[in-house]
């Protein structure tokens, strides 16, 4: 049996983009993910929440922010504003459920290859065969662990279970974005001392645009009397090298000065993200993210698309739910023209601002 389409990863891009494919008329497909829907989230620090606030405003003609699907919000299912990651995964598992999407879960991806006008999915279960495949494995699982000599002795922030039980009470943290200051401040919170180093100075950055610069909600949660106390900012401070030397973590800056603590170093760089284990099929731009045409698509092996944090277009950053679901609809287009189908129905995703196709409107700054 030759697929439609398959679906790599059943996260919230493989779930958003998988209602969308059913929504254009296309129903022989199927989604895989080799641990189960949602299990990223699963996998987040038990105390870090989304830094994006949900509200059910589906009633105005508009979407709750971390919503994947016309129709359904977090707010309303899981009535909290800043979901745990352990409860939206709940919340993806009830959306694929609701929507009986095809999902096949515990089915580990060995190889994807374009054999013919066919592509071909070895997976440790069996062969798929699919006609288009969407890759939607994200990143959260595939944590940067390079960039830094030493990098091995540092803990990332990704393979946290719970900030509350790590040892020590003197912290480095090396990376000053959204996950590091969710760092500092739960750490903070358990009266733990807490010195947070970056390359530049996120937490003082211009940009209204919240895939460069830190979240209103980081911002806030910095201004507490505690985390100002527990918190010592080292901007412009880039990290040259980590050590362990008799017990004690070495943190060696590019200017020479050397930082030392005896609990390990918490590193968060980012992502190096599920997509270079596909590398082959996509052309990469200079930044390393995969090039994409006006439909996601691979430019180099046509059928292939991506969805989900690591999509790019030009200087424009789909990092976020909100943002990479505006892009659901223009592959579930794409594809469904491709096999003859007028999905007409995609037309209503334009209503609710999930159908991007025209990036000249990106891009605009606030101006107060």
């Amino acid at each position: 049996m030759t697929f439609d389409v398959v679906v790599i990863g059943a996260g919230a891009a493989g779930i958003g983009v998988a209602i969308a494919l059913k929504h254009a008329g296309i129903e022989n497909f199927r989604i895989i993910d080799r641990h189960r829907v949602g299990e990223s989230f699963d996998r987040w620090p038990a105390e870090t929440r989304f830094i994006t606030p949900s509200f059910p405003t589906n009633s105005i003609g508009m979407l709750d922010l971390n919503s994947v699907a016309i129709g359904v919000s977090p707010a309303f299912s899981l009535e909290v504003e800043h979901p745990t990651g352990q409860e939206y995964a709940s919340h993806l598992r009830g959306v694929a459920e609701f929507f009986e999407l095809p999902v096949h879960e515990g089915v580990d991806v060995l190889c994807v290859a374009k054999i013919g006008d066919e592509f071909r999915v070895d997976t440790a279960q069996e062969t798929l065969r699919a006609k288009h495949v969407i890759w939607a494995a994200g990143e959260f699982q595939y944590p940067k662990l390079a960039g830094i000599r030493g990098i091995e002795h540092c803990i990332h922030t990704a393979t946290v279970l719970r900030y509350e039980e790590l040892s020590g009470d003197d912290f480095i943290i090396i990376g000053g974005y959204e996950s590091g200051v969710d760092a500092a401040y739960h750490l903070a919170s358990y009266d733990k001392r807490v010195r947070l180093f970056d390359n530049g100075c996120p937490w003082n950055d211009e940009s209204s645009d919240p895939s460069v610069s830190l979240s209103t909600y980081s911002l806030e949660r910095m201004r507490e009397d505690w985390f100002e106390d527990q918190v010592e900012l080292f901007p412009h401070t880039p990290i040259a090298s980590v050590a362990h030397l008799d017990g004690v973590y070495e943190v060696t800056a590019l200017d020479g000065r050397v930082f030392r603590t005896c609990t390990p170093p918490l590193y968060a760089g980012g992502f190096a993200g599920s997509h270079l284990l596909i590398a082959d099929l996509f052309e990469l731009r200079e930044d390393g993210f995969p090039l994409l045409n006006q439909n996601d698509e691979s430019t180099v092996i046509p059928g292939v698309f991506l969805c989900g944090p690591a999509v790019r277009h030009d200087k424009h950053v789909f990092c976020f739910i909100y943002k990479y679901r505006q892009r659901f609809a223009v592959v579930a287009k794409a594809i469904a023209t491709s096999l003859g189908l007028p999905a007409e129905e995609l037309e209503t995703y334009r209503k609710w601002g999930m159908y991007l196709d025209d990036l000249s409107c990106c891009g605009e700054e606030c101006v107060c």
